[in-house]
């Protein structure tokens, strides 16, 4: 029962340490000079992937590379499935053209990467992604990075509101978001393992439901707060500009720091993450608006259950 009470505690202080490290080094680059549009494409946007990027570092640190490769598949699933599905059940989620034309497709071709680079069965007894899979996918992320900037750079509406805090203060916020991150991630990656070995289940079981719905809390709460303040295109932004962080830098930074074995049944997991960001693409032609609906939402929400069965009667 302890690992339990000590993974849910995990959460708190990956969910709180990466909001304040954000915040921190937000402030310190501000007070650096950097541009409020930098600092949202580079701080602010890496902020709600930094629990799967701490995770997914703890965990090949423990040997687990199948848990960090379950993180990044489970929590991108979570966020398609579950939270945008959740979301549009409170308020219809309209999309913005440009995030149907470019940053959906972006996600697509990101998965179809993962997808390709995963597979050497055809010279290799088993697949890896390696470090060379892993340059290549921070090649694209940096590609997408660019894309994001000279987009963005586009709308002089572009602000973010970052008040003013003393050095000190700063300081604080950046070494103790930090050490609510590593500390959060070990609570959780440790005792995860203690979890599913005490059950027999395998690694990427534990990390494609319970870590990865986990560590897509702070994109939940994001979607949610920008949801009632009736900002529709940053729900929907949110989560696919994760999900392609998750698929490129976090994955990439991984397979870079040491080699991820996959074997041929984490195909349906990549193909499945494929076919429901697809589906994501095809609701954006069903109403007038781009948008998804309840009715689109609730049958989301029913997808990613029946997903969350079938893993787990695979095991």
């Amino acid at each position: 029962m302890i690992e339990y009470c000590l993974v849910l505690f995990g959460f708190i202080l990956l969910v709180y340490g990466s909001k304040y490290f954000v915040e921190g080094s937000s402030f310190l680059a501000k007070r650096l000079g950097v541009s409020s549009l930098t600092i949202g494409l580079t701080v602010v946007a890496f902020g709600t992937s930094m629990p799967e990027f701490i995770i997914n570092i703890i965990a090949i640190l423990n040997g687990s590379t199948e848990l960090a490769l379950g993180n990044v598949l489970g929590s991108n699933i979570s966020n398609t499935l579950f939270i945008l599905g959740a979301a549009s059940l409170f308020f219809p989620l309209v999309v913005h053209k440009s995030v149907v034309w470019r940053e959906i497709p972006l996600c697509i071709g990101a998965t179809f990467l993962v997808l390709i680079l995963s597979n050497d069965f055809l010279w290799n007894h088993q697949s890896l992604l390696g470090p060379l899979d892993g340059i290549i996918l921070l090649l694209f992320f940096i590609y997408f990075l660019r894309y994001i900037y000279l987009s963005t750079s586009k709308k002089n509406n572009f602000k973010i509101d970052i008040p003013r805090h003393s050095d000190f203060v700063i300081g604080i916020m950046i070494v103790g978001g930090l050490f609510c991150l590593l500390g959060g991630g070990q609570l959780v990656v440790k005792n995860a393992l203690i979890i599913a070995r005490s059950f027999g289940v395998s690694d990427f079981l534990i990390s494609a439901t319970v870590l990865a719905l986990g560590s897509s809390l702070p994109e939940l709460v994001v979607s949610f707060i920008a949801g009632f303040k009736k900002n529709m295109d940053l729900v929907v932004g949110n989560i696919i500009g994760s999900n392609i962080f998750n698929l490129l830098y976090v994955l990439g930074v991984t397979s870079i720091l040491k080699p991820i074995s996959l074997s041929m049944i984490f195909n349906l997991d990549i193909l499945f993450l494929l076919f429901i960001t697809g589906l994501i693409f095809l609701f954006m032609f069903t109403s007038k608006k781009h948008e998804i609906t309840k009715f689109e939402g609730f049958l989301m929400v029913i997808l990613y259950l029946i997903y969350i069965c079938l893993i787990t009667i695979r095991g």
